[in-house]
């Protein structure tokens, strides 16, 4: 991918032919805060996946496209500045409105809101706009979000001979 974000291979221990897809990292559009995003992506690669990692301040364009490009297993959104309910939303809207990428796992977590622990109005509102699983950080452990991810199907060799020639 000419220009665009490479994974960086130097901090996990699965090799290439163990790696059970890609997941992309990224935060919100209005979110800064990057270590979260570092954390996820080690934790991420520790659960055997090469990880993508868009950093902070990610627009939705950027997301949509990079996913376009390497058709990720998984879309991480992980967000602290507690505008992750309002702009979720909005880009959960855009990720299911591009045709290839509507049946795309995404998940999204973090400070969800600027109130502390989300309702289940408020998670079930995400769920309902197109998220396949909230992790609110009042209310979700590490270990949730970790059962969530290695419980993902393992890509198909044709996605993952993909993913190697993008990266």
């Amino acid at each position: 991918m000419t220009g665009g974000p490479t994974p960086d291979r130097g901090t996990s221990s699965v090799t290439a032919a163990q790696r059970r897809g890609t997941v992309v990292v990224t935060t919100v559009a209005s979110d800064s805060h990057t270590w979260n995003l570092v954390f996820l992506q080690l934790l991420i690669e520790e659960l055997g996946y090469e990880v993508v990692n868009l950093g902070a301040c990610v627009p939705d364009r950027v997301l949509v496209d990079t996913c376009r490009e390497l058709a990720p297993d998984l879309v991480v959104i992980s967000t602290v500045n507690g505008h992750g309910h309002h702009d979720g939303l909005r880009v959960i809207d855009t990720l299911r409105s591009c045709g290839e990428l509507a049946a795309t796992p995404v998940v999204i977590g973090g400070k969800l809101g600027i109130a502390g622990k989300q309702s289940t109005g408020s998670i079930q509102e995400l769920i309902t706009a197109g998220f396949d699983a909230v992790f609110d950080d009042a209310s979700t452990s590490t270990l949730e979000f970790s059962r969530f991810v290695t419980a993902l199907p393992v890509a198909s060799p044709r996605r993952a001979a993909r993913t190697e020639a993008v990266a």
